[in-house]
């Protein structure tokens, strides 16, 4: 069995850590969304890859779940001091990483090169691979004008009404060409903001294509809980785009590529509706606030994968 494993964001990153518990490299790989990935201060920063990369690593900020745990802002201070741009918050543990990364970039390596050697510093055995190593942007439309991703994430504090939102180079950015997609037998879309940190992954056509095979069962875990997120703008963004929030809207947004869904047991009425729109469901506790957590909702994850490949 190798799983691949879809996530982008703090809700991504919390079952990715599970799942690395239970499968070791050769069984598990992670495509990371790059939508979120960006330029500041001539750095080039990739948020989700970076949150992945710390937590996995141990050394996430618990709580805050993005940027490292014990971080200092000697740098970031001094910017605000000079007048500087101060509104993307740069730890300096953080900012010595985008540095690395950004020099490696800047001698010819890809993105996937980069993270390749930053995580085998920070001593991550897994694969994370960038979902391309071409440019992909996630823009979105409200009602201040187009924003990119971190202009309405953390400049505006998602404050902006949002009509639409897309993904600039993704229909001519390639799947990376690390991925064996042949070695794959289940996907797992991790509980991700479906707009913000999954879109941009499915809007590679290739990988959107293969995700269409009968073959490859495709099983989600919903990002919402009774009516709402957890956590992030998901049930913001739904309410303006004019979806119901539920998880009826999860099953539709993904249609044509799922197999099955995990919705949370206080949700448990919702699977026989799903069911009738021949998407297999179960309920579970999809609320992750320990490492037990976390382990335990990957295991029964990648039990229902299993019986889906029967």
């Amino acid at each position: 069995m190798s799983v691949l494993a879809i996530t982008g964001g703090v809700g991504g990153a919390k079952l990715a850590v599970g799942l690395a518990h239970l499968l070791n490299p050769e069984q598990l790989v992670f495509l990371v969304n790059t939508g979120d990935d960006f330029c500041h201060l001539g750095l080039h920063i990739s948020p989700d890859l970076d949150t992945l990369t710390y937590s996995l690593a141990g050394h996430a900020c618990p709580t805050k779940g993005w940027g490292r745990r014990d971080e200092t802002w000697s740098f970031l201070k001094t910017i605000q001091d000079l007048g500087g741009p101060a509104w993307f918050q740069l730890g300096d543990k953080d900012l010595a990483l985008h540095i690395y990364r950004t020099q490696l970039l800047n001698e010819g390596g890809s993105l996937t090169a980069a993270t390749k050697a930053i995580t085998k510093a920070l001593g991550v055995k897994h694969s994370l691979l960038p979902c391309s190593d071409d440019r992909i942007a996630t823009v979105v439309d409200s009602d201040v004008g187009q924003l990119s991703f971190q202009h309405y994430f953390v400049k505006h504090q998602c404050r902006p009404r949002v009509n639409g939102i897309k993904y600039d180079g993704a229909d001519r950015a390639r799947l990376n060409s690390i991925l064996d997609l042949a070695t794959i037998s289940i996907v797992v879309i991790c509980p991700s903001n479906p707009y913000l940190s999954v879109d941009p992954i499915l809007a590679v056509s290739e990988f959107r294509n293969f995700l269409r095979n009968p073959h490859v069962p495709v099983l989600a875990v919903s990002p919402i809980v009774q009516g709402r997120a957890l956590k992030g703008p998901t049930t913001k963004i739904m309410t303006e785009l004019g979806h119901t929030v539920n998880n009826k809207t999860i099953v539709r947004h993904y249609a044509d590529i799922l197999t099955g869904l995990i919705v949370d047991e206080g949700d448990a009425k919702d699977c026989e509706t799903i069911k009738d729109l021949g998407i297999e469901c179960i309920a579970r506790n999809t609320v992750m606030r320990t490492i037990d957590d976390r382990v335990r909702l990957a295991r029964e994850t990648l039990e229902f994968g299993k019986a889906l490949s029967r």
